[in-house]
């Protein structure tokens, strides 16, 4: 699930690194294996959350898991926007 393709391998862009989140965004959890610092938990490789605040380098991201609700910490390697 995390293996990428032959051409995406090597340094991830530098504009995922430094793309800003505001607090109540939309963003999509897609996990990049070549960073491994802030990555989340496989598990939530597709969800979608809301940005709650930030903690340092990373973000709080609110997401339902089933009936409950959890709060991640992730950086922003592994998040894009969503709608």
């Amino acid at each position: 699930m995390l293996r990428k393709r032959p051409r995406e391998r090597g340094i991830s862009s530098i504009t995922r690194a430094l793309q800003q989140f505001e607090e109540g965004d939309f963003v999509n959890i897609v996990i990049n294996s070549s960073v491994h610092k802030g990555m989340p938990h496989i598990r939530f490789q597709g969800h979608t959350g809301k940005i709650k605040g930030k903690q340092g380098g990373s973000y709080l991201v609110g997401i339902n898991d089933g009936k409950k609700h959890k709060t991640l910490i992730i950086r922003s390697e592994h998040l894009r926007r969503g709608k």
